[in-house]
């Protein structure tokens, strides 16, 4: 990348579908990012895609559950490059048992280590330099899942669902320090996560459509941002009813989620372990 930085960004699961996607669409000249995910070799083609597009940047296999080496990769980064925007996007899903029982425990605990804890070290990390520079903008990616809970996923709604509270907080926080915070709740969309929900999906759309329709949300630095909007709209409609009748409007969710292969084999060692 030629030229001054005008942006320095950290991207969180990088490697998946809606990462790759709002990489490609904040990719331009001016911008270095830090690309994050757990499989370095699945970032590399993503960052010769950014540089192409004339961005410059970086990859890091890090697990976002380790808080200690995520805090010590991002404070050296902050050092090299002042982060402008953090976008925690990393994220993972699973659902009920076989026979609608309930979720494993390694699944339960995953998403809460993940979808949680993985995006309040994310945040910790960079938050300090941002409030002492008195700028910069924080993006949590919830889901619709975390304003109007699915039956079917427990684990992944509640930690969707803490995730918009916490962003709420951090926004009331760092307002007067010059640091903005933007809630993000997507529904459904298409990404190899989205292709083991093997239920009802509607209004889905592409990633790269996904990515726009974010990127313009971040860039107004709206404080939240549900889509798509006849969703949204329905969910919210649907929490001012009382809980029996809001509940009757989620029997056509229904749905299975197939294991994600990246944690098979370890939740096989684990069980066996036991």
């Amino acid at each position: 990348m030629t030229g001054v930085q005008d942006r320095v960004i950290v991207l969180t699961g990088a490697s998946g579908g809606i990462g790759q996607s709002l990489a490609r669409e904040f990719a331009g000249a001016g911008t270095y990012f830090a690309l994050i995910a757990r499989d370095e070799a699945r970032l590399l083609p993503l960052l010769e895609e950014i540089k192409a597009a004339g961005s410059d940047g970086e990859t890091k296999a890090i697990d976002i559950r380790d808080r200690d080496a995520l805090h010590a990769y991002l404070k050296d980064l902050d050092k090299r490059h002042p982060i402008d925007l953090v976008i925690a996007n990393a994220g993972v899903t699973a659902g009920l048992g076989p026979n609608r029982t309930r979720e494993s425990d390694a699944d339960s605990d995953r998403q809460i280590d993940v979808n949680y804890r993985g995006v309040v070290n994310t945040v910790t990390g960079a938050i300090d330099a941002m409030q002492a520079r008195r700028r910069g903008q924080v993006v949590l990616i919830s889901s619709l899942a975390g304003m109007r809970a699915l039956p079917d996923m427990p684990s992944y709604s509640a930690t969707k669902a803490a995730l918009i509270a916490y962003g709420h907080s951090l926004r009331g926080w760092l307002k007067p320090f010059g640091v903005s915070v933007t809630i993000i709740c997507p529904g459904f969309v298409t990404s190899p996560m989205s292709a083991r929900h093997k239920g009802a999906k509607p209004f889905e759309m592409p990633a790269d459509r996904a990515a726009k329709l974010m990127r313009k949300a971040i860039e107004k630095r709206k404080a939240f941002y549900a889509f798509p909007f006849l969703l949204a709209f329905g969910i919210r409609l649907q929490n001012l009813l009382p809980a029996k009748l809001g509940d009757l409007f989620m029997g056509g969710f229904d749905v299975e989620i197939e294991q994600d292969p990246r944690y098979r084999e370890a939740d096989r060692r684990q069980e066996n372990a036991g």
